[in-house]
């Protein structure tokens, strides 16, 4: 079970954090979905926790991490521009990660929203 928190409103030029609790220990990613589009990569980060994979387009502005004794993802975004604004997801796979596939992660969150504005 994966659990978010943290999404909002922000203006352009901010910055949200966000967080996923796991029930257990996996590799993990964050994934977004705007309105009429795909579920796209954000970033992933293996099982341990000390390697990690970005999207070109938050590459420099989002940093994923993990807190293995908690079983906690999160995802420090700054910089947000609008084009940030979407529904993000917290997926977990049991691969040792870090993958970017979206049909490698198992079990996914329930989706938090974060809206920037111009």
């Amino acid at each position: 079970q994966l659990v978010e928190s943290g999404g909002g409103l922000v203006q352009t030029g901010g910055s949200l954090r966000l967080s996923c609790v796991a029930s257990g220990g996996y590799a993990m990613a964050w994934f977004r979905q705007a309105p009429g589009k795909e579920r796209d990569f954000v970033a992933a980060i293996d099982w341990i926790g000390s390697n990690t994979v970005y999207s070109d387009s938050v590459k420099g502005r989002f940093t994923i991490s993990k807190i293995n004794a908690h079983n906690i993802l999160y995802l420090q975004m700054n910089s947000l521009k609008p084009e940030d604004t979407a529904v993000y997801y917290c997926a977990a796979t049991t691969k040792s990660g870090p993958t970017i596939s979206r049909n490698e992660y198992k079990y996914w969150g329930q989706g938090t929203q974060v809206t920037v504005s111009s």
